[in-house]
């Protein structure tokens, strides 16, 4: 898969709202408003807290992202969560990998070394924005939101 280069990690902190997902098996399968809001630690590494609505209650998880390589420029990181939460004894870590990055840091396309799991993100939502992507998700989830992406910032 190829990543974006040159991440700039300041300009990539807020709130990203989801667009669309893959979703990881610890995602409720029914989570709706799912945000990720994402804030720069003194030591570089990345304060992150996931949050959905799954059944009208407040689901949330945090975690630390890092790079994976911090040699590397190319926008490879990796998210540790402790599951369960309240036990935080059992460390998960996955990829986060910056796919796509328009120049205005409000979309970006988020996966992994496979399409296994794939997150479309967007710091802002407008009506028609949600419904075009709606309609997109259903004839092919990946492509057509990147592709909308892209057409966003030409």
């Amino acid at each position: 898969m190829k990543v974006v280069k040159g991440l700039d990690v300041e300009r990539y902190m807020g709130r990203w709202y989801e667009i669309a997902s893959f979703p990881s098996f610890f995602q409720p399968k029914n989570g709706e408003n799912t945000r990720a809001t994402y804030t720069l630690n003194d030591d570089g590494t990345v304060h992150v807290l996931n949050e959905t609505y799954a059944n009208g209650k407040k689901v949330s998880i945090e975690g630390t992202a890092y790079k994976a390589d911090p040699k590397s420029d190319e926008a490879k990181l990796k998210v540790k969560f402790y599951v369960p939460p309240f036990l935080p004894i059992i460390p998960v870590v996955g990829d986060y990998w910056v796919l796509y990055i328009d120049d205005d840091y409000q979309y970006a396309v988020i996966g992994g070394p496979t399409t296994k799991y794939l997150w479309t993100r967007t710091k802002q939502l407008d009506k028609l924005d949600m419904m075009i992507i709606s309609m997109l998700s259903l004839a092919n989830p990946v492509g057509n939101i990147f592709g909308y992406c892209q057409g966003r910032t030409e």
